[in-house]
């Protein structure tokens, strides 16, 4: 393989590739750190946006108590690195995973959630030391629709387990709540809450979270911890929701106009392998940065179309910047990023924790 010289300035860099803008990154982190420390809320970013420890250890830093992790793959690698307290908000299946687990559980401080007898049973087998207990919280669907105990009383049920297990802890309760429906949230985890102390359970945490809401976290009056993860970067569809601005984005994707088949469509070479079709309902899969009226309205594997209304104008050879709709699916697409600071490239990151699914 041919050695390539390492960018100095954006303009040296191949295309497609992601540039992080640091500056970006580092105020988005400061803004949000702010906003929980106000509320007196403890923040726990989830890595799965960035997938950097690089930027994990930048926001417990900043006042973060720990990290958020999907999977086991993701929270060994930043354990490796040396984060050193861990959520992984996920039901854990299967004799591999949970003696993973097991040895993770020995390297840092740890915490998991379940929404399931079954999920209890594989914990409680593995882990029966009472003296190094694995905390574990329940999982809730306050009306997300994906995993969670649908009921208080099912809550209940599985915190008793989980409290009856000796080398388990009964840690609190967690959900991913819908956007905008953080009163109907409160509401559910409060009643919930209450149940679970009148059968003698106290919550310690009780963990939410979801950057679409974040500046409505603090109106909380039952969440002791949040968990957003896109507010580091920011996407298309976070600015839909109001979270911050096109300028407030940090992450884009540098791609080059390859073709120019009619006045109203260009092509680049940024297409589903280097932008993600996970719009996230949005009606299409991003804009050029800078040039009203470009948006990218289809994707094949290696061709981004474009097409421009009013006064957009391309070139072949222009080099562009494309926002995404979806920035954590984006992170997982590339093996590096390019770290920049206007348009100089102050250092370039393996995504260490990509592709990092088991």
């Amino acid at each position: 393989m041919t050695d390539v010289p390492t960018p100095r300035t954006i303009h040296d860099i191949e295309t497609p590739a992601v540039i992080i803008d640091v500056d970006r990154a580092d105020a988005n982190i400061v803004r949000a750190q702010a906003d929980a420390d106000k509320h007196r809320l403890k923040l726990r970013p989830h890595i799965k946006t960035h997938k950097l420890p690089h930027f994990a250890k930048k926001q417990v830093a900043a006042g973060a108590v720990g990290i958020t992790c999907q999977k086991i793959g993701e929270a060994e690698v930043m354990a490796e690195a040396g984060l050193s307290d861990i959520f992984l908000p996920y039901n854990i299946l299967g004799r591999a995973k949970l003696d993973r687990l097991f040895a993770l559980h020995g390297q840092v401080t740890l915490s998991v959630t379940a929404d399931s007898l079954d999920t209890i049973a594989g914990l409680s087998a593995t882990f029966t030391d009472t003296g190094h207990r694995l905390k574990v919280l329940v999982e809730c669907d306050t009306g997300m629709g994906r995993c969670g105990v649908q009921t208080s009383t099912e809550a209940l049920a599985l915190a008793r387990q989980i409290d009856g297990a000796s080398g388990l802890s009964f840690g609190g309760l967690m959900t991913y709540p819908a956007p905008g429906l953080s009163r109907e949230t409160d509401a559910w985890l409060i009643d919930a809450r209450d149940l679970l102390k009148s059968a003698g359970l106290d919550c310690e945490t009780i963990s939410s979270g979801g950057t679409p809401d974040i500046w409505r976290a603090g109106d909380t009056k039952v969440a002791t911890e949040y968990r957003p993860g896109t507010y580091i970067y920011l996407d298309r569809y976070q600015v839909a929701k109001g979270v911050g601005t096109n300028d407030d984005c940090a992450l884009t994707v540098l791609s080059t106009v390859v073709s120019h088949p009619t006045p109203t469509r260009a092509i680049l070479d940024a297409g589903s392998k280097a932008l993600s079709s996970d719009t996230l309902g949005l009606p299409d899969f991003g804009e050029l940065v800078g040039i009203p009226g470009a948006l990218v309205t289809g994707l094949s594997e290696e061709h981004g179309n474009v097409t421009l209304s009013g006064e957009a104008r391309l070139a072949i050879g222009q080099r562009v910047r494309v926002l995404p709709d979806h920035a954590c699916v984006v992170s997982n697409l590339f093996d590096m990023v390019h770290l920049v600071s206007g348009e100089t490239v102050v250092d370039i990151l393996p995504v260490a924790a990509r592709g990092r699914v088991t």
